[in-house]
């Protein structure tokens, strides 16, 4: 297995082979990120990714769960990653599913038809960060489209056939934006109705360009009460049913787990005896 640089996945994604296809992200201008400025935006060529997977085959036959990374894998032309698609089903005879990074921008590189074949070729997850969907919020983080574009390109790849992750943010936008953050977030998850949402909370990683405006005083951090009401907030405005929200990565102060709106009230409860209580996470045990 050939990697550059540190590898990411989803949580979700922990028992499965990460294959590195691409390296980086195309983007990689978010101010919150740090995850892939060592690196410049490239795709690895089909033959040393089939060669690679062939090696790994070798390795190990009985991989259940395939990930591609890095940032934004389905920046891939359509017809190579349908062509690293059917070499990864072909080789992996267990296979349950295969996942990939997905980004505004590659899922608009991509036409309606392309989307559906590459599902149709055994793509059965993409993770998409919405982040935030208030642009006000999206424009300062630098996240490099609109609100807009990215309820599109998320149900543009829901119709796909393709499951779909999102990715939000609890405290991105603040003190001053916490409320706009939660309310409209809320609505644009109800607009895309993925299958399945993470809400991760801040952590602002040295290097950034939203460390620099923390320690400048221009962001202002929430405390772990006020990111449990922005939740809250969050919780009490999602209607989307048989969505599967997820709370629980390390980074968060309060665990969660669901689906809603089946479990709304009881998530509600959790948090809410959480605040009474002040039974958040330490600072010390969050992590990446």
């Amino acid at each position: 297995m050939i990697y550059e640089g540190v590898v990411y996945r989803p949580p979700s994604e922990a028992g499965s082979w990460i294959l590195q296809a691409t390296i980086g992200c195309s983007h990689n201008r978010c101010t919150f990120c740090n995850m892939y400025k060592d690196k410049s935006f490239r795709i690895r060529s089909v033959k040393e990714l089939k060669d690679e997977i062939h090696k790994v085959r070798e390795l190990y036959p009985d991989i259940r769960r395939v990930f591609i990374a890095d940032g934004d894998a389905l920046m891939i032309r359509a017809e190579d990653l349908k062509y690293l698609l059917s070499e990864i089903r072909a080789s992996f005879h267990r296979l349950e599913r295969i996942g990939i990074y997905a980004s505004p921008k590659s899922i608009h590189s991509k036409t309606d038809d392309e989307l559906i074949s590459l599902y149709e070729a055994g793509l059965g997850i993409a993770y998409l960060g919405l982040e935030s969907g208030d642009p006000e919020i999206l424009l300062r983080v630098k996240k490099g489209d609109t609100r807009e574009g990215i309820i599109s390109a998320g149900k543009r790849l829901k119709a796909s056939g393709i499951k779909l992750s999102v990715t939000a943010i609890s405290g991105l936008g603040g003190k001053e934006r916490w409320r706009e953050h939660a309310l409209m977030t809320a609505s644009a998850v109800n607009e895309i109705r993925p299958h399945y949402l993470g809400l991760l909370t801040l952590m602002v990683e040295q290097g950034t360009e939203l460390w620099s405006s923390v320690h400048e005083g221009s962001f202002q951090l929430l405390t772990p009460y006020e990111a449990a009401r922005e939740t809250l907030l969050l919780l009490e405005e999602l209607d989307c049913e048989g969505l599967v929200f997820r709370s629980n990565h390390a980074s968060n102060y309060v665990a969660l787990k669901g689906t809603l709106n089946i479990d709304r009230a009881k998530l509600i409860g959790q948090l809410k005896s959480a605040m009474d209580e002040e039974g958040f996470k330490d600072e010390s045990f969050r992590r990446l």
